[in-house]
């Protein structure tokens, strides 16, 4: 099974880049299809393998032997190395298909974010309808109440507390943070919500330390929010329980 996991992590990965070259430049992610950007040849599914095609082809493209950027490659293992975390952390559920979507989606967003500064609102509204599906297909399948209640208030704290953020900050957060907040709140509810914001704040700040260390963004230079939302969601996903049991133990253990 780990093998399928790994193959499937691969092949997302792959469409995964894909999506980040066209969502920003407003084209389809179906048609047409997959070329190379510089000669504009139609590429065989034997070019379109994920990672070997890289390796075998020397990082070039097959027909114009134009360069290939290693991102493309490393976007595909990153995906990869989620969706097998996810499955030994949820094993085959309708949990570990839930969160390898949104992951996904998470990862090409932080990419744009980083590119362009931009979140675009059809990835927003995919994980709002993401996490209704999925919350859903719980109450169905697992027969738990649906916490409705709980997600909007997850979406009210999420949204809301960004949306403050811009307005004492004169627009220092960006609208698309405020809504992917949002999302992210119906997912999480509330009281991961308020553990996700921490850690996104927590992890923007080294994060943010460690560009400008490296000179990947210049002191003045504005840095997305979106990558460090993103990191925090995965991080809250997986490992919360385990945060809040160190958290607890921490603080309160000596009371």
């Amino acid at each position: 099974m780990i093998v399928f996991i790994v193959l499937v992590g691969l092949l997302i990965g792959s469409f995964l880049n894909v999506c980040i070259y066209r969502i920003p430049r407003e084209e389809s992610i179906a048609y047409p299809s997959s070329h190379c950007t510089t000669c504009n040849t139609y590429l065989k599914p034997l070019d379109l393998v994920p990672v070997l095609s890289y390796i075998v082809y020397g990082g070039k493209c097959k027909y114009c032997k134009d360069n290939i950027s290693i991102r493309y490659p490393f976007i595909e293992l990153f995906n990869c190395f989620v969706f097998v975390l996810l499955y030994l952390r949820f094993g085959l559920s309708i949990k570990f298909i839930a969160y390898a979507i949104l992951s996904s989606t998470l990862l090409a967003m932080s990419v744009i974010d980083f590119d362009y500064q931009i979140i675009p609102d059809g990835i927003v509204v995919f994980i709002l309808l993401l996490g209704l599906a999925y919350k859903l297909a719980s109450m169905v399948l697992y027969r738990v109440p649906y916490p409705l209640i709980d997600s909007i208030v997850g979406f009210l704290i999420g949204g809301g507390f960004f949306l403050l953020i811009a307005i004492l900050s004169n627009g220092g957060m960006g609208g698309g943070d405020i809504k992917l907040m949002g999302a992210l709140g119906f997912w999480l509810g509330w009281k991961l919500t308020l553990l996700m914001m921490l850690l996104s704040f927590l992890i923007g700040g080294v994060l943010s330390i460690l560009l400008i260390t490296f000179k990947k963004k210049g002191r003045k230079e504005a840095i997305p929010f979106g990558p460090f939302i993103a990191i925090a969601t995965f991080i809250t996903i997986c490992w919360h329980q385990e945060i809040l049991v160190w958290y607890v133990g921490m603080f309160f253990n000596n009371y």
